[in-house]
């Protein structure tokens, strides 16, 4: 055990966002997603909901603030517009981080950004659309 540390940032997972450069992108996704077929690299996170992870992986992990969207959703299908309960839950823990909505990305569009992550971090969220991506930016001096 590591003091300061969310428990559910595990060695592996530790290990993979020390690992990651400044633009690359780490993305958590529910249970639903496809992560084995398209991750280069896999962490599972078994019966971890998406928010609790995403509010780890914040607790370390810089947001790039170079590019106008660094974070991004998968949109509804069918119905673009629509706010899953996962992503109302995302926006607000980004705001807490100081950090702006997230971007919407049609579904292949966000299969294809996922695909080439750097890390595919797999929850055990069991609500529709809990899938985030975020952009790693820099610790400034």
């Amino acid at each position: 055990m590591l003091r300061g540390l969310d428990p559910l940032l595990t060695p592996e997972l530790l290990h993979a966002l020390a690992s990651a450069g400044h633009g690359d992108r780490v993305v958590i996704v529910d249970a639903n997603f496809p992560a084995a077929a398209t991750a280069r690299r896999l962490v599972r996170a078994p019966g971890v909901a998406a928010t609790a992870m995403l509010e780890a992986v914040l607790s370390v992990l810089p947001v790039d603030d170079f590019e106008p969207d660094p974070v991004a959703v998968m949109q509804v299908v069918g119905d673009p517009s629509a706010t899953p309960e996962a992503v109302r839950d995302f926006t607000s823990i980004l705001q807490r981080h100081g950090l702006a909505a997230p971007a919407r990305l049609g579904r292949h569009d966000f299969y294809r950004s996922a695909a080439e992550a750097f890390v595919i971090v797999q929850t055990g969220e069991r609500r529709l659309y809990g899938n985030v991506l975020l952009t790693k930016g820099v610790v400034h001096p």
